[in-house]
């Protein structure tokens, strides 16, 4: 993008504003590497929407592929002739640094189940199928990525994380509320934007299209929702603290990862306040409408290739 577009447009987006109040803590280079990673998912996210509108099936199937292949192995794509495949391996690569091949596995395979998550939204949307609201809502949690931004807590608190703990109740627990909240916040913020672009992909949609509530009672169940997993967190932080506290049994070991868990518990808190602040600063979320509605004003299809 030209200069004045990226001040004009990318800047006010705050995409790095949304990780730098997720991963306080983490080291420079890493709170880098996932900032990249999360503006990349927003541009990846408005590909995507717009192969859909424009009937690009098998656009989207390519692309599927070599996100696939990518995170399998990202140093073969680096320069990639698709800029967004090259910038996905780039962003891959460097976040594989941090870590262990067993965490890297783990986002991959993850990342994995977040890729073929996007293709049944993509067969869903070009069929007009809108997901009755709990299989919308186990949907929603992997084309949100949630256990991919909860895996890169691990990343911003230096410690990778052994299955007894992130499988413990209390952990996971609090983990899966804050992603909640975030993605039925985002959803709540976005409604009105994508029932006028026919949407299909909306947990207000879906309250309405299945459970036959109208717009107003739709958005007043969602901010409900919202605030029970407030509610539900504050519970849920304070048993995954005692945990941390917990695993402090006098040895460095448990000492290390009873820190790692407190950091870790402490920054999914943040997600609340920055996915909040985030939804009302972005550009993105301050459009009502446009004329091409796969391609918000920011987004120049020229220099993406299009025509």
């Amino acid at each position: 993008m030209p200069a004045d577009a990226v001040a004009e447009y990318a800047d006010g987006l705050c995409y790095t504003d949304l990780m730098a109040g997720y991963y306080l803590g983490a080291p420079d280079e890493v709170l880098q590497a996932i900032a990249d990673f999360s503006a990349w998912f927003f541009v990846w996210d408005d590909r995507h929407d717009r192969d859909i509108v424009h009937h690009r099936p098998a656009a989207w199937r390519r692309l599927r592929r070599r996100l696939h292949a990518a995170l399998d192995s990202p140093r073969d794509r680096l320069r990639h002739e698709d800029p967004l495949v090259a910038a996905f391996a780039d962003t891959v690569t460097r976040l594989y640094s941090f870590l262990t091949p067993t965490w890297n596995a783990r986002f991959a395979r993850h990342f994995h189940d977040v890729i073929e998550a996007y293709d049944r939204e993509f067969r869903n949307r070009v069929e007009g199928v809108v997901p009755p609201v709990q299989e919308y809502l186990a949907l929603r949690r992997l084309t949100f990525a949630h256990w991919i931004w909860t895996d890169l807590l691990e990343a911003g608190a230096g410690c990778e994380l052994p299955d007894r703990i992130r499988k413990h109740s209390s952990y996971r627990r609090a983990a899966l509320l804050s992603q909640e909240f975030a993605a039925w916040y985002n959803d709540l913020c976005s409604l009105p934007k994508e029932i006028a672009g026919d949407e299909v992909h909306n947990l207000g949609i879906s309250l309405i299209q299945h459970e036959g509530l109208t717009l107003e009672e739709a958005i007043q169940e969602m901010r409900r929702l919202v605030a029970k997993c407030v509610d539900a967190f504050l519970v849920a932080e304070a048993d995954a603290l005692q945990f941390a506290l917990d695993l402090d049994d006098g040895t460095a070991r448990g000492k290390e990862l009873s820190a790692a868990v407190r950091a870790c518990v402490r920054n999914m808190r943040n997600w609340f306040s920055t996915v909040y602040w985030f939804h009302h600063e972005s550009g993105r979320y301050k459009v009502d409408n446009w004329d091409d509605r796969s391609t918000p004003p920011y987004v120049n299809n020229e220099a993406a290739g299009e025509k």
